[in-house]
């Protein structure tokens, strides 16, 4: 069920961003945004066309699914239907389905839960492979790491005054996953590119999301005339920073990241400075907008040049299937599909304070509870990071938003064996 939309497609999922994981080992070098860790598991599960790299993704998702009904009491058959709900009313088996990093974000959560909280519930090989999965999963994307941490330390204070909740022991071998995760990253870093150095592009990031927010053309607007490179480009500076970066603005002209990256950090630096309020609008309206983004598909269309070149020129075996696939035709509408899994997304976000109270008021709940909680709080992080630090964008709240149904889906279970065992006999 959850490769079922790219065996419909007749390959895997392609985005924008996947010829740029795919290019790191044979090009050499550091790339913004493209994890090294992700490009080593593309270029090692390649052949035949890319599947056994989303066979894999999809067998981990089962997994981590699996291990989260199993400590909180399910049986077998909860976990069926809840992939097959999950595979219609969310974004799951197109994250699954994809040659994406995408997938770690919201299936990471649910593994650090388990790691920090549950880690008696599991048997030592599960608790080892539990490790190594949430330190590859940081390793796959700046932005996930950034939101397992912030959990760690929502936890902290739960372990200073409610230390049976979260064990200061899960919290540790949680940090040292996350530890596990940077290393493995700087090392494949060394291993392409010859330097310990983590994935470039903070700065950028940033100061894509102060271009988007006005805050570079006011910046401008208050140093030029200057020795910056952008002010002889000021009236050619586009709204939108996936333009920016992406589309054929200025910032080619200038040389891109290698001719753009010390003026984008001096920007973005002195920009925290001067202008404090707008900083703070910026980080409140962000994340507000990023958790109401999450619609299903961004960036799955015929427009990833960047992708199709890089599969012809490092994976040219490929090149007939794809070039078949139902997204290469542009056969794949997702307006039908997000009539659902939007309203689904923002009704369960929703619903996961019920799940809180609820499990408040119900002893029978109180385990959903917690996991309620890891999941909302999960969702917040990521519309933090996602949304502060960088741009909102329906691709980053789809690949987390899944959570919140997850949850959701367990509470009828939940009650219906608890009516059950209820009953005389």
């Amino acid at each position: 069920m959850l490769l079922g939309p790219a065996l419909w497609n007749g390959f895997p999922l392609l985005q924008y961003d996947t010829g740029g994981y795919l290019a790191r080992w044979h090009e050499g070098t550091l790339e913004v945004s493209r994890s090294t860790v992700y490009g080593l598991f593309l270029n090692l599960l390649a052949r035949p066309d890319f599947w056994p790299a989303v066979i894999v993704q999809a067998g981990l998702t089962v997994w981590v699914l699996w291990l989260v009904l199993r400590v909180h009491g399910f049986r077998a058959r909860v976990l069926l239907v809840t992939v097959a709900m999950l595979s219609v009313v969310t974004a799951l088996p197109w994250l699954a389905g994809m040659l994406l990093t995408d997938i770690f974000a919201g299936l990471s959560v649910l593994a650090l839960y388990l790691l920090v909280r549950q880690a008696q519930a599991l048997m030592r090989w599960e608790r080892a492979t539990l490790f190594l999965f949430v330190a590859f999963s940081a390793a796959t994307h700046s932005a996930t790491l950034l939101v397992l941490l912030l959990l760690l330390l929502a936890g902290l204070p739960f372990a200073v005054f409610e230390r049976p909740l979260v064990p200061f022991s899960g919290l540790a071998r949680g940090l040292c996953a996350l530890a596990l995760g940077a290393v493995m990253l700087m090392v494949a870093n060394y291993a392409v590119a010859g330097r310990f150095a983590w994935t470039p592009g903070g700065e950028a990031i940033t100061f894509g999301r102060m271009l988007q927010t006005g805050i570079v053309a006011r910046y401008l607007d208050d140093h030029c005339p200057d020795r910056l490179q952008l002010c002889a480009h000021r009236n050619e500076l586009p709204g939108d920073a996936d333009v920016f970066f992406w589309g054929e603005s200025v910032f080619d002209r200038l040389g891109r990241f290698e001719g753009m990256n010390e003026e984008m950090r001096a920007i973005v630096l002195e920009s925290l400075v001067q202008y404090p309020w707008l900083q703070l609008k910026a980080a409140i309206t962000g994340p507000a907008e990023q958790l109401v983004s999450v619609r299903t598909g961004y960036g799955v269309d015929t427009s990833i040049w960047h992708t199709y070149g890089m599969i012809e020129r490092f994976a040219p075996a490929a090149l007939p299937a794809m070039r078949a696939a139902r997204q290469q035709q542009g056969k794949i509408d997702f307006n039908a599909i997000n009539r659902v899994h939007v309203p689904v997304a923002w009704a369960a976000m929703v619903l996961l304070l019920g799940v809180l109270a609820l499990g408040v008021t119900r002893a029978h709940l109180a385990d959903l509870r917690t996991l309620a909680a890891v999941a909302a709080v999960a969702i917040l992080a990521n519309a933090f990071v996602c949304g502060a630090l960088s741009n909102p964008h329906d691709r980053y709240g789809s690949r987390i938003a899944w959570l919140a149904p997850f949850v959701l889906l367990l509470v009828p279970w939940r009650v219906f064996d608890y009516r059950v065992a209820e009953k005389p006999q």
